[in-house]
């Protein structure tokens, strides 16, 4: 419920509530900006955008905004991922057919094989595609030009990147967490679209819990509209939507059941810690990944544990919330 990576069942729910154009997206003001001035300067000068890169973790609206960029531009956008190219051939077919001003969404782009990788070097810099033909002593290149056309990467692990690659994007983007405020006003939005009738009290308690992602909060906002029409005849006020998010198992904090089944192993089976990520999950039995990636950044993040040279230990604020007392806190 509270993975933060999109869910194919959801995709037609997440385009509908999607936004189209920067004035429509909320938050990420420092992006957002600097993308309003980076597409006008564009227009003015009747150039396709240069090549950009979205960054940071899932479900902060990457995907979105390169969709909003499509909008502004005026251009066709078409969209890929790097787990789909798996063959020169596939990336070849691609960038031959697009038109210029065109724009090439490549979801997942750390994902990219690195033999893809080398053929966009000079697609991006000379908008050129450079095919081996033959083998061996006999093997000779073909240079095909391409239309100019923008390239836009998305990826969750920037670090995975290559330096060339990621040296040949003209502008690069942070995604953040949203602010509370940004929050409620997404899922505001979201529930206008859905033509949901509900306060802001219940507003703010969906906030509260959606981990500070707009994916995850229109998540949980399909989820209550679905409890309220079975439970409560539609009516969404605050009882039947702490009620729906306690089905759920989501706490105030946002916290689901493997969160608090980590916090709990963390502090009764390790006495609070030190423990190592690989010890820790197979006493919670989960993956490794999914502790790494999906459940300890949200709870560093909320200062309910910690990292120590020795392994993860829980905080003060993990035993408050969970209340349980103890004496002496091994960090």
């Amino acid at each position: 419920m509270i993975a933060p990576e999109e869910l194919a069942a959801e995709r037609g729910f997440d385009v509908a509530l999607r936004p189209k154009t920067l004035a429509d997206f909320i938050g990420q003001p420092t992006a957002k900006e600097n993308l309003r001035i980076f597409i006008e300067a564009a227009k003015k000068r009747g150039e396709a955008c240069d090549h950009v890169l979205l960054y940071g973790p899932p479900g902060l609206g990457k995907t979105t905004l390169a969709h909003v960029i499509g909008n502004e531009m005026e251009a066709n956008i078409r969209v890929t991922s790097g787990p789909a190219l798996e063959r020169v051939g596939d990336l070849a077919a691609i960038l031959t057919n697009l038109e210029d001003g065109d724009i090439l969404f490549v979801d997942e782009i750390h994902r990219m094989n690195r033999s893809i990788e080398e053929v966009l070097y000079p697609a991006m810099e000379d908008f050129a595609l450079d095919i081996v033909i033959g083998k061996g002593p006999t093997a000779r290149t073909l240079r095909l030009d391409l239309k100019r056309f923008t390239l836009i990467g998305a990826t969750t692990r920037l670090s995975l990147l290559s330096a060339p690659l990621r040296d040949r994007f003209g502008a690069q983007f942070h995604l953040d967490f949203y602010g509370p405020d940004e929050m409620r006003e997404i899922l505001r939005r979201s529930s206008r679209l859905l033509d949901l009738k509900m306060d802001e009290a219940p507003l703010v308690m969906i906030a509260n819990r959606s981990r500070r992602t707009p994916r995850i909060g229109n998540r949980l906002l399909k989820r209550v509209r679905d409890y309220a029409q079975v439970m409560a005849e539609g009516a969404m006020y605050e009882e039947v939507v702490h009620k729906a998010l306690t089905a759920l198992e989501i706490d105030g904090l946002g916290l689901d059941e493997a969160d608090r089944r980590t916090l709990k192993a963390l502090i009764d089976t390790f006495n609070g810690g030190p423990v190592g990520l690989t010890t820790l999950a197979a006493a919670t039995a989960e993956e490794v990944e999914t502790l790494e990636e999906v459940i300890e950044p949200f709870l560093l993040r909320l200062g309910l544990i910690a990292r120590t040279p020795r392994g993860r230990v829980a905080t003060e604020f993990a035993y408050r919330h969970l209340g349980i007392e103890h004496g002496t806190l091994n960090i």
